[in-house]
């Protein structure tokens, strides 16, 4: 069940008008759809902390504009690092019977038994992208790693067994894995690993920046 966020639609976006929701507690915003066009709004601060803190990151929110309710979700948000406050948000309307993408975290839980026996355990995704309905869209994807020994891998593959979602990555992406501890201090320290090619050597293409 969705919980309902109350909003205020708002004129124009010069810094004094949103220096002055703020001050008053409000977080400017803007709510869009695929066929709707962009509105600009405010919602309390309180209210849309209290309200995520209980659906979740990826949880459906009524949002009400002047008694006209929307279902949405929190597509993004702008943080002040220094305040550690967040000064805007963005909410997207869901087509509650279609499918849309949106990043979850991944959670590893348990104690891997390589980790016990010396080894490290490395992450190496912490988020992935998922396609689903929106109310089949979880807030966090758990990974189970007790069984993992020094050596062992979990995979994309590995993790889809038990979740009605599509995840949108190779089935040979590595979640997580544990590494012996001389081959973690030397990805550590950058020492080159026994086998491997120097990077000046490989001939690979620099990645484009997203």
């Amino acid at each position: 069940m969705s919980n309902v966020l109350a909003a205020k639609e708002r004129k124009g976006n010069r810094r004094s008008i949103l220096t002055q929701l703020r001050g008053n507690g409000e977080i400017p915003a803007v709510v869009y759809g695929s066929e709707n066009n962009s509105t600009a709004i405010s919602v309390n601060g309180a209210d849309f902390h209290k309200t995520i803190k209980e659906v979740g990151r990826n949880g459906i929110i009524s949002l009400d504009v002047h008694g006209k309710t929307h279902n949405v979700m929190l597509t993004d948000y702008q943080k002040d690092p220094l305040k550690n406050e967040i000064y805007h948000v963005d909410f997207l309307i869901v087509d509650m019977s279609a499918e849309l993408e949106a990043q979850v975290r991944v959670n590893l839980v348990g104690e891997a038994k390589g980790v016990k026996d010396g080894g490290v355990l490395q992450q190496s995704l912490h988020e992935v992208s998922v396609s689903a309905r929106p109310k089949d869209i979880p807030e966090t994807i758990n990974v189970d790693v007790t069984e993992l020994q020094v050596g062992d891998v979990i995979t994309i593959d590995d993790m889809k067994k038990g979740y009605k979602i599509s995840i949108n990555h190779e089935d040979e992406e590595v979640i997580a894995s544990v590494l012996a501890p001389r081959q973690e201090e030397e990805i550590n320290s950058g020492e080159q690993q026994d086998g491997e090619v120097p990077e000046n050597e490989e001939g690979r293409e620099t990645p484009a920046s997203s």
